[in-house]
């Protein structure tokens, strides 16, 4: 039978990650000690209190039900953590509870945009963002996230005719694959940029806990008049080791929040509920597990920059998030130098390019190996000649 598929598949070909696994399963296979840092997956485990609750919980014969949506303990313990944390005001009806924020990341275009409507989209930017663009029919007009504006949307640049036209802002700080930081004022900008052109915007906050040297990330919500334009979207697979458990939150605006209930109540059933439990727990108790998980990045942060700088690859020293987002030399495509690394070092990691045209002439390295790996990485390198072959 021949098969045809829909037409917007062809917005969801075989990705570059996908190509990257193929090409490490074959370089393991003849032997390489491979070292993974191309995906942003946590290796760490979730901290005990959370691996309790969830091994009582799970044992209780009433906890397999359809939970539909977000229990009332869950939404009041995001409103609580939002007061505790950001001084934000949230009522249990601006909290929507997610299958992790990839779940909406996906679907939230499809409740504010129309085939054809224009979204701007952080370019480079993580790449869900394009999925859930091509599902809604949408258009990207990518905002470049360039050095020498600390990797800020410049919304100066944003063409007027643009700006008339998008019905949708997508920011993220601390970003992925570029873990840049919003300041106060930076926000303040893009909530006046935002009343004045009539968008919306959503700020994923998936980093929220992770940054380092007391450089606190922004919540969006914080900012006057916030509330009143968009919504900001935040997990616990990055700041509380859950990555596998798939559950987040959308939180901000009431009448967004709601639209993306109506959707979400046609697609699923809510998250397992000892899974909610595990998460209202972790907000309540995580500060402490959060502040320590901060150290081990740090450390892991310090000792790749400055083992990689030693070896003549100089990396700008990120403020917060899981990544390290490396400019590569002059003269390579940030692929050419993803597979170097691989060949030569043993070493995977995620070029630029895949998250946007402006991600080219970088690569995304993943903090995601404890640090005697990491000094392998660098001796790998260093042992390869890498840079002297190449450069």
């Amino acid at each position: 039978m021949n098969i045809t598929l829909s037409n917007r598949m062809h917005s969801f070909q075989p990705s570059i990650f996908s190509e990257l696994s193929q090409y490490k399963k074959q370089k393991i296979s003849e032997g390489a000690p491979i070292i993974d840092l191309s995906i942003g997956s946590p290796d760490l485990a979730p901290p005990s209190f959370i691996t309790k609750i969830l091994a009582e919980e799970v044992l209780k014969g009433d906890q397999y039900g359809y939970s539909l949506t977000g229990t009332s303990e869950f939404n009041h313990a995001v409103s609580a953590f939002y007061k505790r944390n950001y001084q934000v005001n949230l009522t249990d009806q601006e909290v929507l509870l997610l299958m992790g924020s990839q779940d909406g990341l996906v679907h939230f275009p499809m409740v504010i945009a129309n085939p054809g409507d224009v979204i701007l989209v952080p370019d480079p930017g993580y790449t869900a963002y394009a999925a859930g663009i091509a599902m809604a029919g949408a258009k990207p007009y990518f905002m470049p996230l360039k050095k020498e504006n600390k990797f800020l949307p410049d919304l100066s640049m944003i063409p007027t005719e643009i700006a008339e036209q998008a019905k949708i802002m997508i920011l993220n700080f601390p970003g992925n694959p570029v873990p840049a930081l919003a300041s106060k004022e930076y926000f303040t900008e893009v909530v006046a940029f935002a009343k004045k052109h009539h968008i919306l915007v959503l700020h994923d906050f998936a980093y929220s806990e992770l940054y380092y040297e007391g450089n606190k990330p922004v919540s969006f919500l914080s900012i006057d008049g916030a509330k009143d334009v968009g919504v900001e979207m935040s997990s616990f697979s990055k700041n509380y080791n859950m990555a596998g458990s798939r559950i987040g939150f959308l939180a901000g605006n009431k009448q967004i929040v709601q639209a993306m209930n109506q959707l979400k109540s046609n697609l699923d059933y809510g998250v397992f509920l000892p899974v909610q439990k595990a998460a209202i727990c972790a907000l309540e108790e995580g500060a402490e597990f959060c502040e320590s998980s901060r150290k081990v990045y740090q450390e892991r942060r310090d000792i790749l920059v400055s083992g990689l700088k030693e070896i003549g690859w100089e990396i700008t020293k990120p403020d917060a998030g899981m990544f390290i987002w490396a400019e590569i030399p002059p003269g390579f495509t940030s692929l050419e130098f993803t597979y170097a690394l691989i060949d030569k070092a043993n070493v995977v990691v995620t070029p630029g390019h895949a998250f946007g045209p402006n991600g080219e002439g970088y690569v995304r390295i993943a903090l995601v190996s404890d640090t005697e790996q990491l000094k392998k990485v660098i001796s790998s390198i260093k042992e390869a000649n890498i840079f002297k072959a190449l450069f």
